[in-house]
């Protein structure tokens, strides 16, 4: 589930013989590009090609947001994309699914096509890392489901943060776990977002949701975890199972995105660059062997969005062409209690990647049957 790497006989040693399954390269060209910064910085890209054929020219800002967690401060990267205009705008927080190459770049496309519409509500979007993925610090942390949502509350009630401006008007699209976490905070009353839209929702890793979570599963999950976050040792299992360009291609060809032919070198290139950053295989370990699933059976993950019944919107976002064991998941949302509308778009897991337009256009709709 997610951005896995493919396992096979590399991982014979712990018994876990895994068989995972599985937009123009112009369109790419300027997206799949870091946008490194030291301090905060501006790109104004009304003259790249638009997906929507709009001419309104939309400002990209990127910055660091300082989150501290246990005393240790942990600089966050994040993204602004909105269209110029002097009317009053309303806010998108995006996360990137959770994986071992997760990064802001699978929303850009999507912010950037949403921002641009001419409607009644301007938007602006925020892109944000999550600690220990994409641009964001990686530190050694015990990184773990509950971390990942503490951060998520945090990032959103921060009143400086990069959402602090959005009050009680803030909307989150979340891919993957993400989704799946922030309606587990949604659920507690930690955060309280006008509406969420869940891309592709998934809650167990990609180890426990093949193997399960038996004790003895358990155990060598946690082999795997301690020699992943290792000394020297780590890093060469990292390079071996994540942290090579034909891994990272085979799982987007096998269950990343639905068409083979969509994955660029592009794509590969920046994937592969991510995993080289200091402290990257800190959060893939943990994202493997369960430990950031924000539930722990599908009955807690109907529970969690049933709870939201009444409360506000949510969309569900399932794709065509996901693994089946994700798929089933998905497929268990349909007409779920606290699921107000359920679609299903092309793609696999990254479907907002893949195929931008169609889940901009959704995820646009439901913005103006939200905001009605």
């Amino acid at each position: 589930m997610a951005s896995s790497a493919i396992f096979h006989s590399s991982l014979s040693s712990f018994t876990l013989r895994c068989k995972t399954h599985r937009p123009s390269s112009s369109q790419y060209a300027f997206f799949l590009k870091p946008l490194t910064v030291k301090a905060s910085a501006s790109v104004d890209y009304s003259t790249a090609s638009s997906i929507t054929g709009n001419k309104s020219s939309t400002a990209l800002k990127v910055n660091t947001w300082e989150w501290k967690y246990n005393n240790e401060p942990i600089n966050i990267y994040y993204e602004e994309h909105e269209k110029e205009s002097t009317e009053p705008t309303r806010n998108i927080l995006m996360i990137p699914t959770i994986s071992d190459v997760s990064t802001v770049e699978e929303w850009r496309l999507v912010a950037r096509d949403i921002v641009q519409r001419v409607g009644n509500v301007n938007w602006r979007a925020t892109i944000v890392d999550w600690p220990g993925l994409g641009y964001s610090d990686r530190p050694k942390l015990d990184y773990n489901a509950d971390v990942m949502e503490k951060f998520l509350v945090d990032l959103i009630n921060a009143p400086s943060g990069p959402v602090s401006g959005s009050g009680n008007d803030l909307v989150v699209f979340g891919g993957g776990h993400a989704a799946t976490i922030a309606v587990r905070a949604a659920k507690k009353g930690l955060v309280k977002p006008t509406a969420i839209a869940a891309i592709a929702p998934t809650w167990a890793g990609p180890l426990p949701i093949v193997f399960g979570r038996e004790s003895n599963m358990e155990t060598r999950y946690g082999l795997l975890r301690g020699t992943l976050r290792a000394p020297a040792v780590g890093w060469m299992m990292y390079n071996l199972l994540v942290s090579n360009e034909k891994a990272i291609q085979s799982q987007y060809r096998s269950h990343v995105y639905a068409d083979s032919e969509n994955v660029t070198p592009d794509i590969i290139e920046s994937r592969y660059e991510l995993t080289k950053r200091k402290g990257a295989r800190y959060v893939p370990a943990a994202f493997l062997t369960g430990l950031l699933d924000p539930v722990m059976s599908r009955e807690e993950f109907l529970e969690l969005f049933a709870a939201l019944e009444d409360k506000l919107p949510v969309l569900v976002m399932s794709t065509a062409g996901a693994p089946k064991r994700s798929k089933a998941e998905m497929e268990a949302l349909r007409e779920a209690k606290g699921v107000s509308k359920f679609v299903e778009v092309p793609g696999a897991l990254l479907p907002q990647e893949e195929y931008p337009e169609t889940v901009a256009e959704e995820l646009y709709r439901f913005l103006q049957e939200s905001s009605a």
